[in-house]
């Protein structure tokens, strides 16, 4: 019989904790081989969590249990998951449920981005992938979307490094895990130009296209809708009001729910043609009244810069 649990008798009895007494914050972080995985680690880092690089999924729970003994630093911990990790389990479903059977509360993150840009980056430092095999790099990553698929559906947030720099998804990670309380629901006002792409991680897309287009007025085309003349042109024009006020109103009046549900990150996406422009002011003056509203809320630009 173990004597070190004695101060824990519903860990050492096996029983499940109080999730009300458990202060440990756990974050898993899997994903695509080349999406950006070891980043987030560093970042989870910069903001105070003790990282486990490649932790089995079978050793997830000894590794919780770990961390509310230790106490201190340890009580924010991230596990690092990969495909290695895969060699001794692939039930993470089951390992992030016995997590929470023991009272613990997992945020998981799923860092994903598209195959070509996977592609290029693989070729650029010249490795294989992971399960590659004798095939092509296409079919190792097809092969691990097949492994990953349960997980990325179980994902509390979603990261999509596409058309993300280093520093980029550093202040993303640092933004969504760097002190605020987790409780609270997290809203990233994201705009990005539809010629580009739809985001995959959108809860919510907004079309911005209606707006006329600063592009085609010589003296804006240069700038930016984080400038005051750019965004003034755009916020200026009938229905920009309105579009704004009814989509802070709606996200405010759904926040609370999804809060109740146990939805911690939401996205909102913001879209014109080229993600310069109209998206750009539009995505800042919705979360200044998102704000306004005691929601936690930040922007990001995908697009800017682009062009």
């Amino acid at each position: 019989m173990t004597e070190s649990l004695p101060e824990y008798p519903d860990l050492a009895a096996g029983g499940a904790v109080d999730p009300d007494e458990v202060t440990t914050d756990l974050v898993v972080v899997t994903g695509v081989s080349g999406g950006g995985r070891s980043t987030v680690a560093r970042a989870l880092e910069n903001v105070g969590f003790y990282v486990v690089d490649n932790l089995p999924q079978a050793l997830m729970l000894d590794m919780a249990q770990l961390a509310f003994e230790a106490g201190g630093a340890a009580r924010r911990t991230a596990m690092v998951l990969d495909v290695r990790s895969r060699a001794f389990s692939t039930d993470l479903a089951g390992a992030i449920l016995a997590l929470r059977e023991r009272g613990f509360s997992p945020r998981v993150v799923f860092v994903d981005a598209d195959d070509e840009v996977l592609i290029r980056r693989f070729e650029s430092v010249r490795r294989s992938h992971p399960l590659q095999g004798d095939g092509r790099l296409a079919d190792g990553i097809a092969a691990e979307r097949k492994l990953l698929a349960e997980a990325r559906e179980q994902a509390d947030v979603i990261i999509d490094t596409s058309h993300l720099n280093v520093n980029q998804l550093r202040r993303r990670v640092e933004e969504l895990f760097g002190g605020e309380d987790v409780r609270r629901l997290r809203i990233t006002v994201l705009s990005f130009g539809f010629k580009y792409g739809l985001p995959p991680d959108a809860d919510y897309v907004l079309d911005a296209r209606f707006l006329p287009n600063p592009f085609w007025v010589p003296a804006l085309r240069d700038h930016t809708g984080l400038e005051e003349s750019v965004s003034r042109y755009v916020l200026d024009q009938e229905g920009a009001d309105a579009f704004v006020n009814t989509y802070a109103e709606l996200i405010a009046a759904t926040a609370p729910g999804f809060e109740r549900e146990g939805k911690r990150y939401l996205t909102v996406a913001v879209g014109c043609t080229g993600g310069k422009h109209r998206s750009v002011a539009i995505a800042e003056e919705l979360t200044t009244q998102l704000r306004d509203q005691r929601l936690s809320a930040h922007t990001s630009h995908r697009d800017l810069g682009r062009e």
